[in-house]
């Protein structure tokens, strides 16, 4: 009855936020198809992923603080509240798979005491009411990939340098390195629920609509290459691609499970990085170094993730059975810069 009950409130919820016309009444799912739950969809991350699962045929659910409607086809929104640790239940009894993106964005604004207070708990409470939702209502969710980062690990060290740093090293004694930690424990409970949990640490995302290439783009394309520090620094990077194969490889593939780092296998230099998207728009493009006590004081405390070397091993995805389709600087710049530029310098 209790399942029935929520089943029908389900159809009725995603109707009235979702994709059907109003003389339908209610929402049912073509049979066999698969539902995904996404938090923190509407990133950028997360609104790149749901296009390559409506494409892949999977159902799309996303939960937003505030209702939202949607006008496409197998994709809509439900309602949650961090702030009164709720989820909509028929959410949650819908879900076959969840994919926990959600948090507040770690380079949005200067890190003060109150900012980080904001990082880590969208984080972890977050995942705490997940958790407090599987737990407390009736679901079928088989498996879950939540997001965590490379901040995990701390700056290279004589064997990070060598062979890259590996799942099993230990966390670093950081601000990012701490938040990881509790990010990624906090949603261990769901193993204890016979839940799959597959955890991936990600490193900076290569998307053409935003994150760190943007900033990266904004100086070269006044023919600048504006080298953080000396440079010098391993920059772990996935193409935004390559990122959404690897959440949804993770999800799919049921000997998955644990921690796997989201990076390329071709980390590169900061200075290599930085000269090679400026050559993208401009062959004569002028190298710079910001120095950096100009970035400890423009990005306070965050300056120290700015210019910490991190070389991440791909080592253990790859083992897995996963293929990059960008897997060098080149391939992912010349994806995501030159056709985009070409395009744009045709108009």
């Amino acid at each position: 009855m209790v399942k029935s009950q929520i089943k029908n409130r389900f159809y009725r919820t995603v109707d009235l936020v979702g994709t059907l016309p109003e003389k339908a009444g209610f929402f049912y799912l073509p049979l066999g198809m698969q539902t995904i739950l996404i938090t923190g969809g509407t990133g950028m991350v997360g609104q790149s992923l749901t296009n390559l699962l409506l494409n892949k045929g999977y159902q799309v659910i996303v939960l937003t603080r505030q209702q939202k409607q949607s006008s496409r086809l197998n994709f809509s929104f439900a309602q949650w509240d961090l702030n009164k640790a709720w989820i909509d239940p028929a959410a949650i009894a819908a879900a076959d798979y969840i994919i926990h993106l959600a948090g507040e964005g770690v380079a949005d604004k200067r890190w003060t005491a109150t900012r980080k207070k904001a990082i880590l708990d969208s984080r972890v409470q977050s995942s705490a009411l997940l958790v407090k939702a599987l737990k407390e209502n009736p679901n079928k969710v088989k498996a879950i990939v939540a997001a965590s980062a490379i901040g995990w690990y701390g700056p290279d060290n004589e064997k990070s340098i060598a062979s890259g740093f590996e799942e099993t090293d230990p966390v670093d004694p950081s601000f990012l390195g701490d938040t990881c930690k509790q990010w990624e424990e906090s949603m261990h409970p769901v193993k204890a629920m016979g839940i799959r949990l597959v955890t991936i640490r990600i490193g900076i995302v290569f998307n053409k609509m935003g994150g760190a290439l943007a900033e990266f783009m904004k100086p070269a394309k006044l023919g600048a290459a504006a080298i953080l520090g000396d440079g010098k620094q391993i920059v772990s990077w996935i193409h935004q691609q390559d990122l959404n194969r690897l959440i949804l490889f993770a999800l799919e593939q049921e000997q998955m499970n644990g921690v796997y780092n989201a990076v390329a296998p071709d980390p590169v230099p900061n200075s290599i990085l930085t000269k090679a998207i400026a050559k993208r728009y401009h062959t004569w493009a002028i190298p710079f170094h910001v120095p950096s006590i100009i970035l400890k004081i423009m990005l306070g405390e965050m300056s120290v993730e700015v210019l910490k070397s991190a070389n991440v091993s791909a080592s253990k995805i790859l083992a897995a059975g996963f293929s990059f389709d960008f897997a060098s600087m080149d391939e992912a710049l010349d994806d995501l810069l030159i056709s985009n530029w070409s395009a744009r310098s045709n108009h």
